[in-house]
Formats: C-alpha cells, structure tokens, sequence
C-alpha cells in the first residue's frame, strides 16, 4: 500500500516550500510526487526535481476536474508499478478538490492507495481578501483535514486574527497550524491520522474556477530591470505569474503571487525549452490579456510573443 497526502491551498501560499519541507518527515522512504499546475509550462516540477523522488508532472488543468482527471487517474493505477511507499500529490492552487473523499473512496480502483487526508496552506497575508473574492479558498479548506497557516512573520497580527477567524468560521472541526518559510515537523502527521478521511465521500466532483491563462515568450536579451517594469504593468490583474526567463544577467526564477514582482537569480538546473516562458494565471473578468498586450507594446523589442 502507498500512502497518500494531498497538498493543496491558493496561488502563493507556499506549497511547493512546503512539500520540500513535508517531504523530509519521510527520510528513507520512496516517495512518488504528483505536481499538477494550470499552466502548460511545469514550473514546481523544475524545482522540486533534485529532491530525489520519483516525478510525475500534470499541467494544463487542476486534476480534479474533467480536464485532467482522466490522466490524474493514469498516474494513479501507474503508480502502483512504482511501489511507492508515499505519494504526495501538489494541487494546482486553482484546483477545486472537493470531490477528493469520493475519489479515493473506490478502492476497487485504486487498491494500493491508502488516503491520509489533505493540508490546506493559508497565506496569512493575502487570506481575508481572497477568501473574500475566489470560492476556490471556501473548497480548499472544505476538502482539508488540516490548515497551516503559512508567512505569519510576514503578516500583522490583525491579518493573523483575521486569518484564523475566517477559518474557524467555516472549519471549526479543523486542526490548525501556523509557520513560516513551509517549515513543519511530524506533528503534522499526527493529526493527519486522527482526521476522518471518509466524511463528504458524496462531494461531487467539480469544475475548475474560471480563470483566464497566457503564455509569454520573453527573448533572452532583457534585462531584469526591464522584465520588472515589464511585468509591474499588469501583476495587479493577475493571481500569479511564474516562469523561468534567461535574462542579460543569467538566469532568473519569476514567482509572483498578488501585487509583488518577486524574480530571483536561479542556479539549478532547468531544460532549456522552458527558458524565457511566463505563465500568467487570472480570472474571470480580469482585464489580463488587454494589460499584458499593453506592457508587450512598451517592451517589444524584448517580448517575443503573448500567447
């Protein structure tokens, strides 16, 4: 049997720190990751690819959809040839995984799973007002067994309390935990195994939010001053923008979550077909691909093209 932990949580709220961090509590073992993001270019893949896990990536959908889950249940049945004592699966953090209690319920499909329940990470910071404005947050927490409150050193103690508040209001049943930089320690299982997995087995299956996806090509000539100024112009419209883009100062990683430009030097190893693609995630209603096309004008000679 492989045992099975779901990762989930909005854009930014930091699981893919938080996997590398979970994925430790698991020392010795052999651990399959399941990384699933919106956008066609796999970008936590890339990061979490050194950390000696065997590595499966689903883009282009959240895996609880129909848009995905054909091929989510693929890797699933495939994975029992991996024989893989864990298997930590990375939702995409637009996914809607309500339906995740029915699905592992079938155990006539899935014999080698054994479900352990679900994290939900928070962003401490950003919480009250997307909790306010995606129903995606309302599913995440619904379809969790624990919340981790994440970036607490970043936030103020009224965005903290707020934090907590909203998630008490709905999930006063919920373990609750809260750290910085993804850290945590076996405790987190602890609870995990207390947790009923088999409540809301009924919850459908649903479709994901409705967002609004682009692909930019950005040449390798710019320089990180201008893919700053570039994506400043429209990040205010978006959820998040990732992507890895070779610059006239070497390599950069983009990650981006609310208003933030956040773009770092990165030295790990990355395909190069993945160099120079941002993938802007944002939803219904957003004037995204007006504004991208706006700061592409001002930025052509650097912006290849705006997909």
């Amino acid at each position: 049997m492989s045992d099975l932990y779901l990762i989930t949580g909005f854009l930014g709220a930091g699981k893919t720190t938080f996997l590398k961090n979970f994925l430790r509590l698991f020392a010795g073992k052999k651990i399959q990751l399941i990384v699933n993001e919106f956008g066609q270019e796999g970008i936590d893949g890339t990061l979490l690819a050194d950390l000696g896990a065997y590595l499966n990536e689903i883009a282009g959908g959240s895996v609880f959809c129909s848009c995905r889950l054909d091929q989510f249940e693929k890797v699933l049945r495939e994975s029992a040839d991996v024989n893989a004592d864990v298997i930590l699966v990375e939702a995409s953090g637009l996914s809607d995984p309500t339906g995740v209690r029915r699905l592992f319920s079938q155990t006539e499909r899935f014999p080698h799973i054994a479900y352990q329940g679900a994290v939900c990470l928070v962003d401490a910071v950003r919480f009250p007002k997307l909790y306010a404005t995606a129903r995606t947050c309302v599913k995440q927490l619904a379809s969790s067994d624990v919340a981790l409150i994440n970036k607490v050193d970043r936030a103020t103690e009224e965005q903290l309390q707020r934090t907590r508040e909203l998630i008490r209001g709905q999930r006063p049943d919920m373990p609750v935990l809260e750290t910085a930089f993804g850290r945590t320690d076996r405790s987190i299982l602890d609870l995990l195994a207390a947790s009923s997995h088999t409540d809301g087995a009924e919850l459908p299956l649903t479709a994901d939010l409705t967002l609004r996806k682009l692909l930019v090509t950005v040449a390798p000539a710019i320089t990180p001053h201008a893919l700053q100024k570039f994506i400043e112009m429209f990040i205010e419209v978006t959820f998040r923008v990732k992507g890895f883009v070779m610059t006239s100062a070497g390599l950069y990683l983009v990650d981006c979550a609310g208003n933030v430009v956040t773009m770092t030097p990165y030295t790990g190893d990355v395909s190069e077909e993945k160099y120079g693609r941002l993938v802007i995630l944002s939803g219904a209603g957003m004037p995204v691909r007006k504004r991208v096309k706006e700061a592409a004008s001002w930025y052509a000679d650097y912006i290849l093209s705006v997909e």
